[in-house]
């Protein structure tokens, strides 16, 4: 192993680091500066924006680690909105070159612009008329010249004095490649939305499409006891059901659960008056709790003792994100100390103000 002290590794890192940096700033500044880069550039999106917004797709090829970026390059694309696909050149040079309509736009990497595998392959694409915007550090190569636009991905050097591994070279055009990508997403009026839609198995995606309905425990799964139940029967019963949080009731159930209704009814006059109604909540942090600091004493208390009377509703069509977002925010609110008034759970009623189930924050933090 080279003899290299541990400050000199950290120093080292640091160094390439920090030279990469300096050529992000650089690459950005010469966009600032308007002329020849800035004009290309404002060429390439007008060519790339044109593709997409008449149905065609954006065609991606390079090879070697060119070809890596161009692979990435690729799948930003398509998760911010815009239609692309990777054409490898020497498939491409095999019957590949079939995938091109006439709606599309190539774009080409290649630090040196003179990679021969994508030269080979500019005449077939000349004669189709499709917009070539070269990504390339080279605005005299060969790649530039046959090009409709040109993306400026200069650097002075590479990280490594002594091998020219492309290193700092890749990081500007990932990065132009992003720069890119993101302005035609905006460009295009891609939402948060329209991202989660391309994204369902991610956080986000659950963020922003998870309804309350998609994660709530149904009516038919919540325990519910009356005011005046025992402690010992209201365990019996939150250890019954998954859920473990217990809806208590204003009074004995007669018509199940479907007949019970909402809290203060948020002015809701068309619930039958023989209904139900929750008037707090009992939840396993709190019969964990109690059971800590009463011991045997706990089982002569009653539903009515340990309930919090704070009763916060949402609905199934809710954003599981803003049911999430109402119990954090109450339980800020209540202030350290409070547990009883920290919400754990909030009971779910539909339009009609009737109970469908129950949703509990320990699930929303897990999910969100």
């Amino acid at each position: 192993m080279p003899n290299m002290t541990n400050d000199e590794i950290i120093q080292e890192a640091s160094r390439i680091i920090k030279q990469q940096g300096l050529a992000l700033i650089d690459c950005a500044e010469r966009l600032q500066r308007g002329g020849e880069t800035a004009d290309s550039y404002h060429s390439a999106i007008y060519h790339l924006f044109r593709a997409c917004d008449q149905g065609g797709k954006i065609i991606v090829c390079g090879v070697g680690k060119s070809g890596k970026v161009g692979e990435k390059f690729v799948a930003t694309l398509q998760s911010t909105g815009s239609c692309a696909v990777f054409l490898h050149p020497t498939e491409a040079l095999h019957g590949d070159l079939g995938i091109i309509q006439s709606q599309d736009a190539v774009i080409t990497i290649s630090y040196s612009g003179n990679t021969d595998e994508l030269i080979r392959i500019l005449p077939s694409l000349r004669s189709r008329g499709i917009p070539i915007i070269a990504l390339c550090g080279n605005k005299h190569s060969q790649l530039v010249k046959e090009s409709d636009a040109w993306l400026d991905a200069y650097v002075k050097n590479e990280s490594c004095p002594y091998i020219p591994a492309p290193t700092t070279s890749t990081t500007i055009a990932m990065a132009v490649c992003d720069s890119v990508a993101i302005t035609l997403m905006k460009l295009r009026g891609f939402t948060p939305q329209h991202f989660a839609l391309n994204h369902p198995g991610g956080a986000l995606g659950r963020k922003l499409l998870m309804k309350v309905k998609d994660v709530m425990y149904r009516a038919a799964e919540v325990p519910t006891v009356t005011a005046d139940t025992l402690m010992d029967k209201v365990i019996v019963e939150s250890t019954r059901f998954k859920c473990g949080t217990v809806l208590v009731l204003d009074n004995q159930i007669q018509n199940g659960v479907n007949g019970i209704s909402g809290y203060n009814n948020n002015n809701n006059n068309n619930n039958n008056n023989n209904n139900s109604k929750v008037i707090g909540i009992i939840t396993k942090e709190v019969i964990r709790s109690a059971l800590q600091q009463f011991g045997a004493q706990l089982f002569q208390l009653c539903a009515d003792d340990l309930m919090s009377r704070t009763i916060v509703t949402c609905s199934p069509d809710d954003m599981a994100c803003e049911a999430k977002r109402l119990m954090e925010e109450h339980g800020s609110e209540a202030g350290d100390g409070d547990d009883e008034e920290i919400l754990g759970a909030l009971p779910v009623f539909d339009k009609t103000n009737r109970l469908k189930g129950i949703v509990l924050l320990d699930d929303l933090v897990e999910l969100l």
